[in-house]
């Protein structure tokens, strides 16, 4: 199987397929999967041309990064990318109990916030444990930001800005272990605030620039004028665009379901799956380097494949467009008006 388009990442001399495999939902994200399936879907992934990678500690409590690892122990490592986070020491915990952070069943270590130097450090050197590799391609802080943290914000932002976080990822891309660094986080205002705080690769934006949501991007084309690549995460946006119930991690709201329910229904008018279109959407924008979409199966790595693969016709996003379902500014793939921005 031919391996998926890449896109650069600016600055670092990375490549990054279009599509990636968000490892979260290998660890067992609200329902549990078993180490068979989690290790089929990986290959599954594989044989379609993935090269885009994406864990952390905090999924499923270390057990995501340890999926991963085992699966790449035999994969030449100049054939993919790999992403992890840093933000949070795993520490162990027997008393950990299943749904933990809605982790079906997580190992048993419990989450603590640390973005610090000596945390940032600790963390790192975990995560080359758990994938047993030398070195991350892109290291990001996982889920800074003021919805994330509330009254604790300006804490762990001081531990980050002051207290040696930033300091830390910039030594270790300096020495070679890490080839980017950026932010991992559902928030794109604090991912702005943080590209004007220190120089950042790249950031990892969760569920803020897909077909459902476009208020981010302003953020996006400053990431283009900067040269910082932007990777999307949570295309489906928990899961509506894709025919389940939840946004943002929870029960989707009434006018949430609305308006996916809106974007399905002109979809269907030129016979796109919407899956195919939220997927293909956020790549017209020419800071977005890939798109990361969960799967936990290889049915699902195959649907993925073959939505970001499938032709949509250009009348479909000017249809979206003309119907206020699509901000007017926001760049369409290839056959759509303002092609690019």
């Amino acid at each position: 199987m031919n391996k998926f388009p890449s896109r650069p990442l600016p600055g670092t001399g990375l490549r990054l397929s279009t599509l990636g495999l968000g490892a979260a939902a290998l660890a067992g994200l609200y329902d549990a999967v078993d180490a068979p399936t989690a290790a089929a879907t990986l290959r599954a992934a594989w044989d379609q041309g993935l090269r885009f990678i994406d864990t952390a500690p905090f999924y499923g409590y270390t057990r995501s990064e340890n999926r991963v690892g085992a699966f790449l122990s035999d994969r030449c490592r100049e054939d993919y990318v790999l992403s992890t986070k840093v933000g949070r020491l795993m520490e162990p915990d027997d008393s950990i109990l299943p749904g933990a952070d809605g982790w079906a069943d997580p190992l048993p270590f419990r989450p603590v916030y640390d973005y610090s130097y000596r945390g940032v450090m600790q963390s790192f050197e975990g995560s080359l444990r758990r994938l047993g590799v030398q070195r991350i391609d892109i290291l990001l802080v996982h889920d800074i930001g003021r919805l994330t943290h509330g009254a604790r914000h300006e804490l762990h932002w001081h531990a980050l800005t002051h207290g040696g976080g930033f300091r830390a990822l910039q030594e270790l891309r300096d020495q070679g272990l890490v080839r980017a660094i950026g932010l991992g986080v559902n928030e794109w205002e604090i991912a702005q605030e943080a590209i004007a705080a220190t120089p950042l690769d790249c950031v990892l934006l969760a569920g803020r620039y897909t077909l459902l949501e476009q208020g981010a991007l302003p953020f996006l084309d400053r990431c283009a004028r900067a040269g910082v690549g932007v990777i999307v995460g949570g295309p489906f946006n928990s899961g509506l665009l894709a025919g389940q119930a939840k946004y943002d991690y929870s029960s989707a709201p009434p006018d949430i379901t609305a308006r996916a329910r809106a974007l399905a229904a002109v979809c269907a008018e030129f016979d796109v799956p919407l899956e195919a279109a939220a997927l293909n959407f956020p790549l017209a924008h020419p800071a977005v380097v890939s798109v990361l979409a969960g799967m936990r199966s290889p049915a699902q790595v195959l649907a993925n494949a073959g939505w970001m693969r499938q032709p949509l016709p250009g009348e479909v996003w000017q249809a979206l467009r003309d119907r206020g379902l699509i901000h007017p500014e926001a760049p369409l793939p290839l056959g759509g008006v303002k092609e690019g921005g």
